[in-house]
């Protein structure tokens, strides 16, 4: 998993203009050197042994996110979301930490309320510096804001979250993209004011701290960390914070679900709150690969596939890729020769408009143009990446994105590992690639984090070399609208999910890993 992880965060992504969606999930982004010891999964990643690696000052999430959908695409269940609510300066931040720390479930989001305060004018800006505004009044928060993006975050999409600069009294102009929640810890002093806001929580916590403990600790974090002065932070307590306790955020104690006395130092309601969210988690595990394996049997091939017409060159490079006795530049040469044919042959689906433009002998032409939006490419790591160099031949100033995604050995399921993807992808015409498809595991799950960043089914278009049946029906039945393209499909997959009579380990006979045949389910080229 680290050389995967390694590999995935220090590659060059395109035009630069990429951005990580996997807040939940910190990746390597520089070569580190950390000591790995042996170490055992369950299904929800929930063990004595936390599946982290630590290197300096860093800590690195190796544990990947299991399906969250069933073999029909759409997803199972929506995130659980932990609402935390308590006066300014309660142990809300605290609690929310420690509760994450707890869960030890690396796709935990901790969304802040802070996040959304509203965008002030000019008048409002004057008052803000001389602490005569309300910050803690219920119509200083953008609560049409915070609600959209709390549900989508529910439902399992990417969102663009807010930063607030509490020095300026203003939104930054880059905002912070999240996405991969199962867990959503949700923050902030009026968490529970809001009917829209209630509906999407799951669990109410209510941080019940002293108040004299609350004014100090707010006199430290305004004075240390947003540099107010002692006069102006007492003034703005009196006159605001405390009534707006009293009158905002006491009363909604009544809807709590569990109120926690003395903040992050009561470790009993702590532990009732995470092993309450653990019994929700393990309820909403699911298996995908083994109902995979015994759907769509005898059923005709999808409309939606479209393969490669089989001439003798085309088979020929198959005979040749196919040969276990091939050597590894052969396999390499002719291997990007079929890579770039499929390309061509994907970019003629593409929609086309009728142009005419003038030859250099003064005569007309009648030609075709694509005259959509912007094509991306995603390579699924790490044997989908081969196929980045036949597309960027053919496709001029491409963007180009990453998943990677690994089969649990404990569970057999794909899991997601690392994102990352163009910014704005969602109006453009998307090129997933992967080598060879299987059971279409991977490729499911790789087409439902696209979808779940709002890019539109119908112009994703799955490549792969080689696929089987089995694949190609498990793709079409989930996304019916996504185009497959293959070179070939091949009928069979055996009990190790291998393609029969297939072409092997793609990945290990391409970079020549040559790893043996029990790793194999290891590989993602396996199309795992």
């Amino acid at each position: 998993a680290w050389s995967l992880l390694q590999e995935g965060g220090s590659q060059d992504h395109g035009s630069g203009s990429g951005e990580d969606s996997l807040d939940a999930l910190p990746a390597p982004r520089l070569p580190l050197t950390p000591s790995l010891s042996p170490r055992k999964r369950t299904p929800s990643q929930s063990c004595a042994e936390p599946p982290l690696l630590r290197a300096g000052q860093r800590t690195i999430y190796t544990a990947g996110r299991p399906p969250w959908y069933t073999e029909t695409g759409a997803p199972l269940d929506e995130a659980f979301v932990i609402g935390l609510c308590g006066g300014s300066a309660s142990g809300k931040t605290t609690v929310a930490n420690k509760i994450i720390e707890a869960l030890d479930v690396p796709w935990v989001v901790l969304l802040s309320m802070d996040s959304f305060y509203k965008v002030l004018n000019k008048e409002q800006q004057e008052l803000a510096a001389c602490s005569e505004y309300n910050f803690d009044h219920p119509d200083a928060f953008d609560f049409d804001l915070l609600v959209s993006v709390l549900r989508k975050l529910k439902k399992g999409k990417s969102v663009k979250v807010p930063v607030y600069d509490f020095t300026t009294h203003s939104r930054r102009k880059e905002w912070k993209t999240i996405y991969g929640a199962n867990v959503i810890v949700f923050e902030g002093i009026l968490a529970f004011a809001n009917k829209e806001l209630l509906k999407l929580l799951d669990m109410k916590v209510f941080v019940d701290t002293d108040s004299d403990i609350r004014l100090v600790r707010r006199l430290q974090r305004d004075i240390m960390e947003r540099g107010r002065d002692i006069v102006g932070v007492i003034k703005q307590y009196n006159k605001f914070v405390k009534p707006a306790f009293e009158q905002y955020i006491e009363p909604t104690v009544q809807v709590a679900d569990i109120v926690v006395p003395r903040g992050g130092e009561n470790s009993v309601a702590l532990d009732l709150i995470v092993q309450h969210v653990h019994s929700q988690l393990e309820k909403r595990e699911i298996t995908v690969r083994a109902t995979l394996a015994s759907a769509h049997q005898g059923q005709p091939l999808p409309k939606t596939l479209s393969v490669l017409e089989s001439t003798p060159q085309v088979r020929g490079m198959h005979t040749i890729i196919r040969n276990k006795d091939t050597t590894r530049d052969e396999f390499i040469f002719y291997s990007k020769r079929l890579m770039r044919l499929l390309i061509e042959h994907a970019l003629s689906f593409l929609p086309l408009k009728s142009v005419t433009v003038e030859t250099p002998q003064g005569t007309m032409y009648e030609g075709k143009r694509f005259h959509r939006q912007r094509i991306t490419g995603v390579s699924i790591l790490r044997a989908g990446e081969t196929m980045e160099q036949a597309l960027t031949a053919v496709c001029k100033d491409i963007r180009l994105g990453k998943i990677l995604i690994q089969t649990n050995h404990d569970t057999g399921e794909p899991e997601l590992h690392y994102l990352r993807l163009p910014k704005e992808i969602s109006e453009d015409y998307v090129i997933l690639m992967d080598s060879t498809v299987s059971t279409g595991a991977a490729a499911m799950m790789a087409v439902r984090v696209l979808l779940d960043h709002d890019v539109q089914e119908d112009r994703i278009f799955l490549l792969s070399l080689l696929m089987a049946e089995m694949g190609v029906h498990s793709v079409a039945y989930a996304f019916p609208r996504v185009h497959i393209i293959t070179t070939a499909v091949d009928k069979r997959v055996s009990e190790e999910f291998h393609i029969i009579p297939g072409i092997g380990n793609f990945g290990d006979r391409y970079f020549g890993t040559n790893a043996p045949p029990a790793a194999w389910l290891e590989s993602e080229s396996m199309d795992c």
